[in-house]
């Protein structure tokens, strides 16, 4: 996290969490009330503080106060960088280890850094490099409960 912010944690600690602002879709763009957020700045921002608490809710750390994220599908969106992963944050998807295939035809792969939806810009590319088709089959609304994270958290979320 930013150094700003855990200065503002330890300076105020009980800043009300927000809920219903921030998304994040299927390609890995941050929406901030349904828009898009352009700016670069904001952007690389929430994805330094970007983490999940115990509950597996995703969130931004903005200064002392934690902004839930709705996903429309995982909590990290995989980008195809050369031959390595890259999530939506511009992190190191770390020892990917298994890909999995929706009913949609959506990848998904796990590893050492979470659950990450491929972005389909780069899934023939994936395909082409690797053996799918093999790939276990999941069906997309058990993904939540099956790699343990909230796609929509409220305040009652468990």
């Amino acid at each position: 996290m930013d150094e700003v912010v855990l200065r503002a944690l330890a300076k105020w600690p009980d800043v009300p969490d927000v809920y219903g602002w921030l998304a994040l879709d299927r390609r890995g763009n941050w929406l901030l009330r349904g828009e898009r957020i352009g700016n670069r700045a904001l952007r690389d921002f929430i994805g330094r503080n970007y983490a999940a608490d115990g509950r597996g809710c995703w969130y931004f750390q903005n200064g002392p106060q934690r902004v839930f994220a709705a996903l429309a599908y995982t909590p990290l969106v995989l980008h195809l960088q050369g031959d390595a992963l890259f999530d939506h944050c511009g992190r190191t998807f770390e020892a990917p280890h298994q890909e999995f295939v929706d009913e949609e035809g959506s990848v998904l792969v796990a590893g050492a850094s979470g659950v990450g939806l491929l972005d389909d810009r780069d899934l023939a590319r994936y395909a082409d490099a690797r053996d799918v088709e093999s790939a276990p089959r999941i069906r997309r609304l058990e993904a939540a409960v099956r790699f343990g994270f909230i796609p929509d958290p409220g305040p009652d979320a468990s």
